[in-house]
């Protein structure tokens, strides 16, 4: 079983760990776009082809399903992907989890890029999940580009300035851009109390149940192919400061 993962940066960590804990044996291609990131602030059209481009790095390497682990993406290319792939190839988009955060809270704050944050997309989600709960939009400034780089002082500091914006009685803060999963420690210590909400565990369970997965291969370490703007690469040195940069590489066999 050999997956992909798409996005700008390393913002593909957290669902990379995630299918890797589902399916040990799981072959995974990570394919990045560090000589366009960050996708947030291009043109929907833009966006739609630099992800179409790493979509296509990716598929070149066999894949069994193609994840869109990036939020910006999903919203401005997913239609792009399937239109190209599908039926073939099976992709999956990833969206914020507004809709359980809402279920299990009255109270519930979106972390997300400004870009993102008063979309009409965004707030669409929220008419159709948002159950009536009061939903308070944060935009999130330089995180998602401080946790690309792996600058702690940064990620502080923008993750101070997106608390100081959410409401003290929030019970869920959902986590509207893969990268911040990678600081969701840092963000539950600012919003105390609240319930973090991200997309990774959803989107290795939808894969997993989109190519009908057998049984694991007893004992099989998955192989690990990295492809940064279309060329072979490796995951940038800040990629393993975090635990699942460090958990995807560790559990990785040889192709």
């Amino acid at each position: 079983m050999k997956i992909g993962l798409v996005d700008s940066g390393i913002g593909l960590l957290p669902a990379a760990a995630a299918v890797r804990r589902a399916r040990g044996d799981a072959d995974l291609v990570l394919s990045a776009d560090p000589e366009g990131m960050p996708w947030g602030p291009r043109s929907g059209a833009d966006v739609a082809r630099r992800a179409l481009a790493c979509a296509e790095a990716a598929a070149a390497h066999g894949l069994d399903a193609l994840i869109v682990a990036c939020n910006t993406a999903s919203v401005h290319a997913l239609s792009v992907l399937r239109a190209r792939f599908e039926p073939d190839l099976p992709v999956i988009g990833t969206v914020p989890a507004i809709k359980p955060a809402a279920a299990a809270h009255r109270a519930v704050a979106i972390w997300a890029t400004p870009a993102t944050t008063g979309s009409s997309y965004q707030r669409g989600l929220i008419a159709d999940f948002g159950n009536g709960a009061a939903v308070t939009e944060v935009p999130c400034p330089g995180l998602a580009d401080a946790v690309q780089s792996g600058d702690a002082e940064a990620v502080e500091a923008a993750v101070k300035a997106a608390a100081a914006l959410t409401p003290r009685d929030v019970g869920a803060v959902v986590l509207g851009c893969t990268h911040y999963e990678l600081v969701a420690d840092r963000i539950g210590a600012a919003v105390p109390g609240a319930v973090l909400y991200g997309s990774a565990d959803a989107v290795a369970a939808q894969v997993l149940r989109r190519i009908a997965a057998g049984p694991a291969v007893e004992g099989r370490k998955g192989a690990l192919e990295v492809i940064l703007s279309g060329h072979k690469g490796e995951l940038p040195a800040a990629a393993l400061t975090y635990s699942e940069g460090a958990a995807v590489v560790a559990s990785s066999g040889t192709a």
